[in-house]
């Protein structure tokens, strides 16, 4: 027999819904393994078969990909209004975003259908650092850089430390480790600056280098393993 573990890990790894879904689910008794109902709590292995309101789940192929977004597209699966950055995804397997740059924002963004993946990427406490290259109208004086580097307070509370280096007279490198939604811009405007261009160009270890502008590419093993680890 092999390694057991709790359903709702296994319907997210299988790319059916999150383990949050997946408990609920379990919870309204939808979820069968193999002839029996289970309970929240109750394991399975990838051996067993496993059922939602009847229907067999399949195991699919776990898809990692890195896609460097172009500015003018929103990350989302659909959008009645704008373009979507599954436009440029060409693949037979349904993937999701892990996280989000917005609609101004380029860089790289990770997709994929392993749901523990994802919340690797995602959840604070596992610290994944995300490093940007902002451009702003005029340079940051040495008080903003200290304020950057010490934490900035926003209306959902403070930010945690950020790693700031100077590119250049306007341009920086930032890496922060946080999930707040639109950080780094709302960290400039609360110190007054304006954004001219904003890009994320390293997950981790991961960098954007060689991906052109609206391609993506598959993570390698090494790649997904270094996440992983983390």
């Amino acid at each position: 027999m092999g390694e057991k573990y709790r359903v709702q890990k296994l319907l997210s790894r299988y790319g059916y819904c999150s383990r949050r879904k997946g408990e609920e689910l379990i919870k309204e008794g939808k979820v069968k393994v193999n002839d029996n109902t289970i309970s929240l709590g109750d394991q399975a292995g990838e051996e067993d078969k496993i059922f939602v309101n009847n229907q067999l789940i399949k195991k699919q192929k776990n898809i990692y990909l890195m896609f460097n977004k172009p500015v003018g597209c929103v990350t989302s699966l659909k959008d009645p209004k704008y373009k979507t950055v599954m436009a440029y995804i060409d693949i037979v397997e349904r993937v999701f975003p892990i996280g989000r740059l917005d609609y101004n924002t380029s860089g790289m963004l990770l997709l994929t259908n392993d749901g523990d993946f994802a919340n690797k990427v995602m959840h604070p406490r596992y610290e994944i650092k995300k490093t940007y290259v902002v451009n702003l109208q005029n340079a940051l004086t040495e008080k903003q850089i200290s304020e950057i580097k010490n934490g900035i307070e926003l209306e959902d509370g403070k930010t945690s430390p950020a790693k700031i280096k100077r590119i250049s007279y306007n341009l920086y490198e930032i890496t922060i480790h946080e999930g707040k939604n639109r950080i780094i811009r709302r960290m400039m405007k609360t110190l007054g600056m304006a954004i001219k261009t904003l890009e994320r160009t390293r997950i981790e270890n991961l960098e954007l280098k060689g991906l052109k502008m609206g391609k993506y590419k598959e993570l390698t093993k090494e790649q997904i393993d270094s996440i992983l680890k983390n």
